[in-house]
Order: structure tokens, then C-alpha cells, then sequence
């Protein structure tokens, strides 16, 4: 696999949860509506540790760091995104979306298979993936 289509890789699927995370912390409004409107309970909390996480788990994606758990994690937000969020099934017009985050999650699914395992801890955790996990 090229090195530099999976640097590529990351760094766009780092973007695209860094951005609304972003948005999640500095303009929660429409969001906080969203997740309401959907009967979502602690939307707020919610709202707060999903906009955490989005730039934790995005900054971890774009500098190759615990990439694997990222994009796990990931996967298990989007899925539940989905879910909660897009429910094509029951709201008419989500079907997009749906599938949409369908295509993102397939992305990390590949990211994360090709990603060495690297738990977190307190030694080295500055550096990449690949200077810490050796083949």
C-alpha cells in the first residue's frame, strides 16, 4: 500500500471529524437542536464529548498516532451517528446521509485493518505509529 495514499487518507479522514468538531464546541446550537428534535437524551453532554472526541480522535488520524483506535472509535461514533441521527427508515431525506457516513466508516474500517495496534500510555505516545510499532 502506498505510503502516501494512506497519509493522504488520513489526513482528509482527520479533517472531515475535525472541522464539526470544531463546530460542535464553538457553535453548538443547531447541533444541540438536532440531537433534541431527536429525542437524544444529555444532548448537551453529549454534544461536548462527541466534539472532544471528534478532535482528539482527528488529531490522532492526521499525525499517524493511534491510528487504529481512532478509527474505531470512529467507526463506533458514526454507526451511532447513523443511527440516532440518520435513520433514513424513519425520517424521509436522510437516506444520504446514511449511506454517506456509510462510505466513511468503510474508509476507516480499511485504515484502521492496515494500522498496527498501539495502546495508549505514557511512554512515546508523542511519537507515530510506525516509530513505535515495528514490523
Amino acid at each position: 500500500m502506498s505510503s502516501i495514499s494512506v497519509l493522504i487518507g488520513r489526513v482528509l479522514l482527520g479533517v472531515y471529524f475535525l472541522l464539526p468538531g470544531i463546530g460542535k464546541l464553538i457553535a453548538p446550537g443547531a447541533q444541540l437542536e438536532l440531537m433534541q428534535a431527536q429525542g437524544i437524551p444529555l444532548a448537551h453532554p453529549l454534544l461536548i464529548f462527541a466534539g472532544i472526541s471528534s478532535l482528539l480522535g482527528a488529531a490522532a488520524l492526521m499525525t499517524g498516532r493511534y491510528v487504529k483506535l481512532a478509527a474505531y472509535g470512529f467507526v463506533i461514533y458514526v454507526l451511532l451517528v447513523n443511527v440516532l441521527i440518520h435513520p433514513f427508515w424513519i425520517i424521509p431525506g436522510e437516506a444520504q446521509n446514511f449511506f454517506k457516513n456509510l462510505g466513511i466508516m468503510s474508509g476507516l474500517l480499511v485504515l484502521a485493518g492496515y494500522a498496527p495496534l498501539r495502546w495508549p500510555s505514557r511512554s512515546n505516545w508523542w511519537k507515530s505509529d510506525s516509530a513505535v510499532t515495528k514490523p
